[in-house]
């Protein structure tokens, strides 16, 4: 009898490449891989790596080395995901101890004698989940240029997936998993690049204007709780944001990235403080319990300190309740390499004290909005022992809500909130 082979999965980057990792992972247990318990009690060791700004490069490039370094003898390591679409050839020749470089799944250099077929991660069957949620990755690549980013270099245009496609997806996944948080590099434009969404007859698709409504209607009907995450604002239309409000998930992940309108027309991107102001009061008078999340670039070209105060004002204006702040990284082929010397370099000491300004400011925000809860009841699905999330939190994104041990995971529950730790809160069941 063949001893089963083992294997190990390193993920880097975002939500969206854990869901090609969950999919690598089922196609390596239909082929008789079985988990190691570590890198180095493995047989094959897959990093699949990020590659969005050159932080996020050095991560992967430090983690396929690490592991290069410390699998065991006979062990064959494979790099895959954005880092390897985007450098194949380049990375290979530059990491010799790797055996395979495989730019989602198109093996760009083989060291070994079998050579591996080709598939589509973004169709390859979801293996079962272990928790009672589960990223659903309903398209690939983005159509946008916004002038900071590579991703459409390498992702490619936007590949809706079908609707069949995906709700199939969903009812696989079984009544253990109670909620889908729906990921892709541009959610809100899913299905916009295709004639026919769904083969057969007329579903809830048909009836809206923008396909994602029609999309999250038809999932709220299999599934508890449906969270969408990465939204560009200017898709947040009234038809979206009801459908988003009618799931009983109150969660908006908008793409803001700056709010000086300036910057942001250098960016290739939409909007102003102005505009971005009056849609989240616009969402909190349609629901006060809504959440808001953005993410926020400093540093980006031509930035000024007038720029950067406008962004101050807008943080604390709009009183988010997550926010991420990160600097700008150029990335080569992007809009923003290209500037000459008209637009002048934000120096990266400069970017990085605007970082902490904003994430300082932000930081108490969130706290006080924390601290808010204190004393409220809120309805929980219990993740794992001990650990509970709200509409509130996103899973690995945001904080979570500590709950007693004893209750059952998988569950829904409403908890009193008794206190508030920094992002995480504290909370009691309530006794009916």
């Amino acid at each position: 009898m063949k001893v089963a082979e083992h294997y190990w999965l390193e993920t880097l980057g975002c939500p969206k490449n854990q869901v090609d990792s969950d999919k690598l992972a089922g196609t390596l247990a239909a082929e008789g891989y079985v988990p190691a318990e570590s890198p180095a009690d493995a047989d094959l060791v897959v990093v699949n790596t990020c590659a969005f700004i050159e932080a996020a490069r050095q991560e992967s490039v430090d983690m396929v080395l690490e592991l290069a370094a410390t699998r065991r003898g006979g062990a064959r390591l494979v790099v895959t995901g954005c880092l390897a679409q985007r450098y194949g050839d380049e990375l290979a020749a530059a990491i010799p101890e790797v055996d395979m470089v495989a730019g989602f799944g198109v093996p760009v250099t083989l060291g070994v004698a079998k050579p591996v077929p080709t598939f589509d991660l973004l169709e390859l069957p979801r293996p079962p989940v272990g928790a009672p949620w589960a990223y659903l990755k309903v398209a690939e690549g983005c159509d946008r240029r916004c002038g900071f980013c590579a991703i459409p270099s390498f992702r490619g245009p936007q590949r809706s997936r079908p609707l069949d496609s995906v709700l199939a997806e969903v009812d696989e996944l079984g009544g253990a998993v109670r909620e889908v948080v729906l990921v892709a590099q541009d959610l809100a434009s899913w299905g916009m690049d295709r004639a026919s969404l769904h083969q057969g007859g007329r579903s809830a698709a048909d009836s809206a204007s923008r396909p994602l409504v029609g999309l999250t209607r038809e999932l709220s009907e299999r599934v508890e709780r449906v969270r969408l995450l990465y939204l560009y604002p200017s898709s947040l239309d009234e038809e979206l944001v009801s459908a988003i409000l009618n799931t009983g998930v109150p969660y908006f992940d908008l793409s803001l990235q700056h709010v000086s309108r300036p910057l942001l027309a250098r960016m290739r991107r939409f909007g102003n403080a102005e505009l971005f102001l009056e849609r989240i009061e616009s969402i909190r008078k349609a629901d006060p319990e809504a959440t808001l999340r953005s993410s926020f670039i400093l540093g980006y070209p031509g930035e000024t300190e007038e720029d950067h105060d406008l962004l101050l004002e807008f943080i604390v204006q709009a009183e988010l309740d997550w926010a991420g702040f990160f600097t700008f990284s150029e990335e080569p082929g992007t809009h923003a390499a290209g500037f000459g010397s008209e637009v002048a370099r934000v120096p990266e000491a400069l970017a990085l004290e605007r970082l902490r300004e904003c994430a300082e400011l932000q930081d108490a925000l969130t706290a006080r909005r924390r601290r808010d809860l204190v004393g409220t009841v809120q309805r929980v699905l219990v993740d794992s022992p001990g650990v509970a999330r709200s509409h509130r939190e996103a899973p690995e994104i945001d904080g979570i809500i500590e709950v007693p041990q004893d209750v059952p995971v998988g569950s829904f529950a409403d908890v009193e909130v008794v206190e508030a730790m920094g992002t995480d809160l504290r909370a009691r069941p309530v006794r009916g």
